[in-house]
């Protein structure tokens, strides 16, 4: 039996990939900085909080041993700008200083498509990231660091760059979930112009590539990797799309600006990950955003 931690476990991917671990008959731990709700815990889930910041508190993960941790920590918000960086840099590396790496096999990365800033192209793991925002910047530092550490031999890591994930019991602090909140109860909401493309990711597909990865450790070690869907759409398609499906809501198109930091196009190709761990999206966009839409009704 593997004992996983997940780093970030209580957050939107977190919290779906905690309960396929569960499935799996894992020996599952959460680490999260805020504490949640006994209705919001999982089953059979161990879960610690604490600040992956604080050096002396995490010293006590490395008592527990685990085979497996999936690194979905760090704060999003790009207005916190200190809080972005120690979360994500300092964060890992508190992270990495602090586990068995005797009992260790496998360390997943969770990184983003920010990594490579406003690459407008499509996005590839080879070419080297040039991030804006301070988010992107985070992430690349802990990406590089986890990468580059030359005394971290002993087990397999990888980044999986992940795209705009979406899916059920996502905060509507995101687009698709802001989008169908504000639809279901037929409001009149604000968007930008919706002149962005974005690669949508539905959370299933996620998790089954992070699982992927953590089967395939030789064949990740030392790698980035993209998991998107692998095709753009423009914001005001997936925003209309998400009307037609519930029938009502009103947009205001062009009434937010698009921040310095945002690219316009933001596609990846993912012809790795399909070589490397035989995976590809099985969602589509529509499919996924019916199933998401449904969710928001229960």
């Amino acid at each position: 039996m593997k004992k996983i931690l997940v780093a970030g476990g209580t957050g939107f991917i977190g919290h779906h990939l905690l309960k396929k671990c569960i499935k799996k008959g894992w020996n599952t731990f959460s680490l999260s900085s805020g504490k949640i709700s006994n209705k919001d815990k999982i089953k059979n889930v161990k879960y610690i909080f604490l600040d992956i910041r604080n050096k002396d508190k995490i010293k006590k993960l490395k008592k527990i041993k685990f085979n497996v941790v999936v690194n979905l920590s760090g704060e999003v918000d790009h207005k916190l700008k200190k809080k972005v960086i120690d979360t994500h840099f300092n964060g890992v590396k508190n992270l990495l200083n602090n586990l068995d790496i005797v009992s260790l096999q496998s360390f997943v990365q969770v990184g983003s498509s920010a990594e490579y800033g406003k690459m407008e192209k499509l996005q590839k793991e080879n070419v080297l990231g040039s991030p804006i925002s301070y988010y992107g910047k985070a992430k690349l530092s802990a990406s590089n660091y986890l990468l580059k550490r030359k005394t971290l031999s002993s087990f397999s890591k990888c980044v999986l760059r992940l795209y705009q994930v979406y899916g059920p019991n996502q905060k509507d602090n995101r687009i698709i979930p802001y989008v169908i909140k504000n639809a279901l109860l037929n409001k009149t909401f604000y968007c930008s112009t919706g002149k962005q493309i974005r690669d949508f990711i539905y959370i299933d597909d996620v998790i089954s590539a992070i699982f992927k990865s953590i089967a395939l450790p030789k064949k990740v070690d030392g790698k980035i990797i993209n998991i998107g869907y692998g095709k753009g759409y423009k914001l005001i398609f997936v925003i209309n799309l998400i009307l037609k499906y519930i029938g009502k809501g009103h947009p205001k198109f062009g009434l937010i600006k698009m921040r310095k930091d945002e690219a316009k196009s933001v596609v990846p190709s993912i012809a790795l990950s399909k070589k490397l761990l035989n995976w590809s999206p099985k969602v589509s966009l529509e499919k996924g955003l019916k199933s998401t839409i449904q969710s928001f009704k229960k």
